[in-house]
């Protein structure tokens, strides 16, 4: 079962979404990989809806990746005596460590972090970014403020502070447990939220220690300023445009997901778009103009992955939001443009005789227009080379571990199939060859470049190339 594009679709599961039959639909609809959000997700049902997509991924026969995204630190003020209140344009209020009831002059702010970190000058975004206040005097203890945009302010609302960089762990309690929950039922990927510094990542990888990849959201401002670091440390970016937004003004969204897409697209790091990409598709059974535009842009410019949120995990029409995703995905790759624009951006490879390869390998496929790029990978290096290259003739995957298979169906392009290691040279150029026919890529005649590493079974040793005949009977010759 072969996609027929190359950008992958991230489904978040939900409460619309949790039966195992709508999960099959969601996948045979063109979702690649599902997401579970722990925000919204204990650990009995955590391992549930693992079972679910195993069981799935068993009756398709293909590999499907999961994403376990934790929840990350929640900051929010504390609750009123009497009920919401009314801030007012230029009226002063504070936020303590008072513990008691809040009313229209103050409230309580249950995170010392905050109070410490803040100076006058900066700002406080509460409830989505709907209020705005500014410090006007900062202490340990209590942080006097101006309201700039005012309104109703309830209890448990959430607060940003983009202008500071707290000093506190991305990773709670909660995310610590929910991280060890995930890695035992052999999750493929785990998102970090409000990544703000490199160590942030290094902290996560401790644990994980290769057993799953690691996904940075980038929905900090701090983040931002050390892009190229975190995306160093990670396995993997997802620009969070909802806190994106939040924190930074609306506008400089747009440009910030175009350069953050491309500088993973140099690094050879896997990229999701998420958020509200289709987000009238919670309730109305077709999408906006304007967001089949949206998911359009992220397609032209490259992203390996766009995401679904609330639309497959909570909304009345899941499986049409997969399904309209996967329509706009094919036709943006069907247009004239789209090739020139993936091409524009393609970037020197790395001073690695695997990077040299993999470079050769698009630049043969696409000179002598090959049916496929076959790759063989152990630990998925190879397989992302391959992908970071953008061919336009399809790449196939051949992975003897099943747990990298997985976790490159996020990859752009990367059709990946579970197979023994070649034995030898002739295996090798046989097995590559049988799977492109079966896999419906190659027909008898056909020619596909393999790309391996000997000796066979070496992670990291990438240094073959060969082109091969495909047989009348799926069997390879050279």
């Amino acid at each position: 079962m072969r996609r027929n594009r190359r950008v992958k679709i991230l489904a978040t599961l939900g409460p619309s979404s949790s039966e195992q039959d709508i999960i099959e639909q969601l996948y045979r609809s063109g979702a690649d990989v599902f997401r579970i959000n722990m925000s919204h997700t204990n650990h009995d049902r955590l391992k549930m809806l693992v079972d679910r997509i195993r069981s799935v991924e068993e009756k398709v026969g293909r590999p499907i990746g999961i994403l376990a995204d934790l929840q990350g630190p929640k900051l929010r003020v504390g609750t009123f005596a009497d009920g919401p209140v009314m801030l007012e344009n230029g009226a002063q209020f504070t936020l303590d460590a008072d513990t008691s009831g809040g009313n229209v002059n103050r409230v309580h702010l249950p995170h010392p972090e905050i109070l410490k970190a803040l100076e006058p000058g900066h700002r406080l975004l509460l409830d989505d970014g709907k209020i705005q206040l500014k410090v006007l005097e900062a202490s340990q203890t209590r942080a006097l403020t101006e309201v700039v945009v005012g309104g109703k302010l309830s209890d448990r609302k959430g607060v940003s502070v983009p202008d500071s960089e707290i000093a506190t762990s991305a990773m709670t309690e909660k995310d610590h447990k929910d991280l060890i929950a995930a890695l035992e039922h052999n999750v493929d990927w785990v998102a970090l939220s409000f990544v703000q510094r490199p160590d942030d990542i290094a902290e996560v990888r401790k644990i994980t220690r290769g057993r799953a990849g690691v996904l940075a959201k980038i929905e900090k401002p701090q983040a931002i300023g050390r892009l190229d670091e975190i995306i160093e440390l990670s396995d993997a970016i997802m620009v969070a445009r909802g806190d994106l937004g939040v924190e930074l003004p609306l506008e400089q969204v747009p440009g910030l997901q175009k350069r953050i897409t491309r500088a993973c697209r140099r690094a050879g790091k896997p990229v999701v778009i998420a958020t509200q990409m289709l987000e009238s598709m919670i309730s109305a059974p077709v999408p906006t103009r304007a967001e089949v535009s949206d998911v359009a842009t992220a397609v032209f410019e490259g992203a390996d992955a766009v995401m679904l949120s609330a639309e497959s995990a909570a909304g009345d029409f899941p499986i049409e939001a997969v399904s309209t995703m996967d329509k706009i995905a094919q036709q943006v790759e069907q247009d004239s443009n789209y090739r020139a624009i993936i091409y524009a951006q393609r970037t020197e490879p790395e001073a690695t005789g695997a990077d040299a390869i993999s470079a050769a390998a698009r630049q043969i496929a696409e000179t002598l227009n090959l049916a496929a790029v076959v790759c063989y990978t152990t630990s998925g290096a190879t397989g992302l080379r391959a992908s970071r290259e953008r061919p336009a003739s399809p790449v196939i995957v051949l992975s003897p571990v099943l747990a990298t298979a997985r976790r490159l169906s996020l990859g752009w392009g990367l059709h990946c199939v579970v197979s023994e290691d070649a034995a030898n040279e002739e295996d090798m150029i046989d097995r590559a060859c049988r799977i492109s026919f079966k896999e419906d890529f190659a027909k008898p005649g056909q020619r596909i470049i393999v790309t391996a590493g000997v000796p066979f079974g070496t992670p990291g040793s990438t240094n073959m190339l060969r082109i091969a005949f495909v047989g009348s009977d799926g069997q390879g010759g050279i």
